[in-house]
């Protein structure tokens, strides 16, 4: 990760921490210092400013899709689908998903293991009930306990 001026330099940016974010060396290349000149060119995506979801939507296959201008732009503009940032963006995915996954299997661990616990103070309960069961027969039955 390279720390990159939104508003470049050369278009009067400065070093304010709202004007310096994050992001990849091939990003940094590919947005130079591109800024909009006239009302009619496009902006940047700002990431310390708006969330991602409002310009972009990440699909299933890793890519990203625009939802707005700004989200085309920049999509373009960064090459935010090229295949590096897609697998990475992918394996992502499958990494919430295991997580997720594991997340749930240890909760089905957790409620597994009470149950067994809750079966077995039943049974205990249950074989107490039956000796109970014995003895008030054999006290029916005229047979001493």
């Amino acid at each position: 990760m390279t720390v990159d001026h939104y508003r470049p330099r050369a278009a009067d940016g400065d070093d304010d921490p709202d004007n310096l974010v994050y992001c990849c060396t091939h990003c940094n290349q590919y947005k130079a210092d591109y800024w909009p000149t006239k009302p009619e060119n496009p902006s940047l995506w700002h990431p310390r400013r708006e969330p991602a979801e409002r310009h972009v939507v990440l699909t299933e296959d890793g890519t990203l899709r625009p939802l707005t201008a700004t989200g085309e732009f920049t999509i373009r503009r960064l090459r935010l689908n090229r295949p590096p940032l897609v697998a990475h963006r992918l394996r992502k995915q499958r990494e919430a998903e295991a997580d997720r996954l594991l997340r749930k299997y240890r909760g089905t661990l957790v409620l597994l293991a009470d149950m067994q616990q809750e079966h077995t103070g039943l049974m205990e309960e249950h074989r107490s009930l039956l000796r109970e069961q014995r003895r008030l027969l054999k006290l029916f039955l005229g047979e001493e306990p």
